[in-house]
């Protein structure tokens, strides 16, 4: 333990890298999210089949499998990322913006359909009735499933361990190797996601109270 104690700056830097990689993927997968959403509720056949396909394809494959794979596989292909923490990001973010896009699509069908058919016989475009009457509703009914995502997210994050990046897992991971103290060094990297992880539970409880649609 006094070895964990001894490196605590590498936990701490580590667990700066698994907090800005979770923002990140996190603010990136929203937008995602919203674009796929608005492509499965969209009126056009072509992007409901678009939106559908990536949903279909993105959720059900493993998160490690599409690390390694943008970050190995498109090198073979030529396509070179430098940099391993923008790869991790770029997967987080298209990862996650599939469970976000059913999320939101989830409020959207919660919200009462006489709003959209208000906003119409106003003379709103689909794409004002979704972003100005639809979605901002439908964002105040889903921010518990969201703040799961979240911290999933936070979680998923270990994953970009993968190709070397130094998070939580990554540091972990060294250290092991450089010691191979597995139980001390792994109850240390349990003690960094929750402390990133339980505040954040924390606060989405409370913003899930004060954005909570009073029926």
């Amino acid at each position: 333990m006094q070895f964990v104690l001894d490196n605590r700056g590498l936990f701490f830097d580590g667990m700066r890298t698994t907090a800005s990689l979770t923002l990140l993927s996190f603010a990136a997968a929203l937008v995602v999210g919203a674009v796929v959403a608005a492509f499965r509720i969209s009126p056009i056949p072509p992007l409901r089949w678009v939106g559908a396909t990536y949903v279909g394809l993105v959720r059900n494959t493993p998160l490690a499998v599409l690390i390694v794979l943008f970050f190995n596989g498109f090198a073979d292909a030529g396509i070179i990322v430098q940099s391993r923490y923008l790869s991790a990001v770029i997967v987080l973010s298209a990862y996650t913006g599939a469970f976000v896009a059913e999320t939101l699509r989830a409020g959207v069908n919660a919200v009462a359909r006489g709003q959209g058919e208000a906003a119409r016989a106003l003379g709103l475009t689909f794409p004002q009735v979704l972003t100005v009457v639809v979605l901002p509703q439908a964002v105040r009914t889903v921010v518990g499933p969201l703040g799961s995502i979240f911290i999933a997210l936070i979680k998923n994050s270990a994953l970009a361990a993968l190709i070397s990046v130094q998070d939580i897992s990554g540091v972990t991971e060294q250290l092991i190797t450089t010691t191979g103290d597995y139980i001390p060094l792994f109850a240390a990297a349990a003690a960094a996601y929750l402390a990133l992880s339980l505040p954040a539970g924390f606060a989405v409880s409370r913003l899930e109270r004060r954005l909570a649609i009073k029926r």
